[in-house]
């Protein structure tokens, strides 16, 4: 229950994110920044795309990841295109594009970093973020600036030159934050096999 309520939480963080770089009309990356972007060029609604463009990496992400982690990634994009549907009935409002980078690129980070800790994502760059860190051990916010860094370069179309670097400056911000939080993880779970490891050996020259 307690992993289904920070996985929940993680989706409500990043929604946040997501609605905040919408009302600043700056992008962000990977399948949310490519939502974005032809949200704004066809008028059509952010959560439908989202949720559509998921669909192709769901299959790479049984495949690679199991149906563990795909049915709590479908989850959990589902949930973030209902909560970011109702933005429609929230009241206008705009946001400078700098500021919303720095605020909507915190959010996303944050969320996706509690999503990645309890075994979620949100799709498309985040199950192969995911993938090549369980296999290569590849940091999982370099992965996510990298595959992010060329939708917002696509989108730059869309949202001109200066919400494009807007946008760059989000994404730079939501892997800071992801790669903070990766290193606290893989600090706290070293710690505990660090000191099971101490046991052990103590154990052993005891018994010598």
């Amino acid at each position: 229950m307690k992993k289904i309520l920070m996985i929940f939480l993680g989706i409500i963080i990043t929604s946040c994110g997501v609605i905040v770089l919408k009302h600043s009309q700056i992008v962000t990356g990977g399948t949310a920044g490519l939502a974005l972007n032809l949200s704004y060029i066809f008028h059509s609604p952010f959560s439908i795309l989202f949720f559509i463009i998921n669909i192709p990496f769901y299959i790479f992400s049984v495949l690679r990841m199991g149906w563990k982690f795909t049915l709590s990634t479908m989850a959990s994009v589902s949930v973030l295109s209902l909560i970011t549907s109702l933005d429609q009935w929230i009241p206008t409002f705009t946001i400078a594009s700098w500021l919303g980078a720095i605020i909507g690129g915190a959010f996303i980070g944050i969320g996706l970093s509690i999503l990645f800790a309890n075994g979620s994502s949100l799709g498309g760059a985040n199950i192969l973020a995911l993938f090549l860190h369980k296999r290569y051990n590849l940091n999982p916010g370099i992965t996510n600036f990298a595959f992010d860094f060329l939708v917002v370069l696509t989108s730059m179309y869309s949202v001109g030159l200066f919400r494009g670097v807007s946008s760059i400056l989000s994404i730079a911000i939501t892997s800071v934050v992801i790669s903070y939080f990766k290193n606290k993880i893989s600090g706290k779970q070293e710690k505990p096999a660090r000191v099971k490891s101490q046991k052990v050996q103590q154990k052993v020259a005891v018994s010598q």
